[in-house]
């Protein structure tokens, strides 16, 4: 296949006619995009899983495969795809134990994790820490030749192992503060220096009590340079320099299909394409993306951006993220552009607000409850942001933990994950809730038709409705240690967080 470039959707398709007076009928152009076709290409996904390692990861014949499914299905539907080769790092565990007192204790190393095997006594830092580890004082001259306990949360793992080494850490485990889960994190490419392991709340619980007895963390990280490639495609027709866009990462991580994470966003815009064509032409080109390499860290939408030209930037009207939209303890989220539950880290560009008030007017007008998901900076929206283009979409939720405020909302059960099998084999087409991949991806293509017809989509004010945010509320999160080794969740805001993108640091 020949190396797409954003140039490929530049001035190259013709203009639609303009839409008839009454414009399309979005309600029923949403249902035209049913739950069983949805989940027709998930249990594609999840046969080419079975039939390739269990896993459809980056740079794997499973991703592969995917991508020749997906534009298979475009291809069909009259679509002309391109795909964009890129590099990436891929980091491989190939050996992680830990042996406290002579015990064996359960550790999952982080991704990038420098290999090494390491023994020392066990030691923590002072409790009560705000920000544990984030500063180089966290760190005592009694830290020298030690495996180093760190609480998570308030800054990126790579900042916690940095600061133990100055200090002479020999090594680092890093404890969530979260119950129930593993510490699915990465250093980020290129890191170097002492060994990284994650473990558990209780665990880190239990070596509390285990303080100054000789830890020995075994950690073997393979890590590849190799090529994998996003899928694009746009619609035949409509203005090119007015390009509602919507994207999904396609790719997987290695332990398991992703068919939560992120099958059902690739197969609710993929049927969304698909159905699209059927429509009259619309106003405004509509450009479909999967990306690759998310789960290595965003790495094919930020390549994507990076090769736009600033004229090619000015082009997209705006972007739409659609990460996890199936969990099955599920949430309905709309990313906060407003920040009117959530500050963003990140400067949100101008228009966003609009594009994150055509899913929460919609859910309003149907009476479904919503609540704001975080801009974190943790997802493929980011680099579109950075870049100015204003963006928002839909999540569903992964490691967070759900509330009794969203059970009254949702339904579902509080006190566990949102997606209990996040980024683990058990990612499979039983981890789908079929009511939230129908709420989101009708949802989907009502917003992308009615951006796509709207002669001015980042202005609503012409289309005669009513515009307050009506069920919109969202969970604080607080950072650090809490009491004990809990506490709310720390959020991550830059590179070295977890692994691809819902998990912080």
């Amino acid at each position: 296949m020949a190396v797409a470039t954003a140039a490929t959707f530049a001035g190259s398709v013709l203009l639609a006619a303009p839409a008839s007076a009454g414009g399309p009928d979005l309600e029923e152009f949403a249902t035209e995009v049913k739950t069983r076709e949805v989940m027709e290409h998930l249990e594609e996904f999840q046969e080419i899983a079975d039939e390739n390692g269990g896993n459809r990861a980056s740079g794997t014949p499973g991703y592969d495969a995917s991508g020749d499914y997906v534009q298979e299905e475009l291809e069909d539907a009259g679509y002309e795809v391109q795909r964009q080769y890129f590099d990436f790092t891929s980091s491989t565990t190939v050996t992680e134990t830990l042996t406290v007192g002579g015990a064996p204790v359960e550790v999952q190393a982080l991704e990038f994790s420098p290999s090494g095997s390491v023994s020392g006594p066990l030691f923590t830092i002072a409790a009560g820490d705000a920000t544990p580890g984030c500063e180089a004082t966290d760190f005592t001259a009694a830290t020298a030749g030690t495996v180093a306990l760190v609480p998570r949360g308030a800054c990126t793992f790579a900042q916690k192992q940095q600061n133990a080494a100055t200090a002479g850490a020999v090594g680092v485990l890093v404890v969530n503060n979260v119950p129930d889960e593993p510490v699915n994190g990465t250093l980020g490419q290129g890191a170097t220096g002492i060994p990284v392991g994650g473990v558990t709340q209780a665990v880190g619980a239990t070596l509390l009590g285990q303080l100054g007895r000789t830890a020995v963390l075994d950690i073997v990280v393979d890590v590849v340079e190799t090529t994998t490639f996003n899928v694009i495609a746009q619609t035949p027709w409509g203005d090119p320099d007015n390009v509602i866009m919507l994207g999904a990462h396609l790719d997987s991580v290695p332990e398991g299909p992703g068919i939560n994470d992120n099958g059902t966003g690739s197969a609710a815009i993929l049927e969304t394409a698909v159905e699209l064509l059927d429509e009259d032409p619309a106003r405004n080109a509509v450009r479909f993306a999967w990306w690759g390499a998310e789960e290595s860290g965003l790495v094919g939408s930020t390549e994507y951006v990076a090769s736009l030209t600033e004229a090619e930037a000015g082009q997209i009207t705006g972007y739409l993220n659609f990460d996890m939209v199936g969990s099955p303890n599920y949430v309905i989220g709309v990313y906060d552009a407003d920040q009117s539950t959530y500050e963003a880290p990140v400067a949100v560009p101008e228009g966003s607000e609009t594009l994150e008030q055509v899913f929460t007017d919609r859910f309003d007008q149907t009476g479904q409850p919503w609540v704001d998901t975080e801009f974190s900076g943790r997802s493929d929206y980011q680099a579109f942001i950075e870049a100015g283009i204003p963006a928002s979409g839909l999540f569903t939720g992964a490691d967070d933990i759900k509330t009794e405020e969203e059970v009254a909302l949702f339904g579902g059960t509080a006190g566990i994950p949102l997606d209990p099998n996040y980024h683990t084999a058990e990612d499979d087409l039983s981890n789908v809730d079929r009511e939230a991949l129908e709420i989101n991806s009708q949802a989907i293509a009502y917003a992308t038709l009615a951006l796509a017809s709207d002669p001015t989509p980042l202005d609503l004010t012409d289309n005669g409705k009513d515009h307050g945010k009506g069920h919109g509320k969202g969970n604080e999160h607080g950072h650090g240690w809490g009491e004990g080794w809990g506490g709310g969740r720390g959020h991550g805001t830059g590179g070295g967080d977890d692994v691809g993108h819902h998990a912080a640091a």
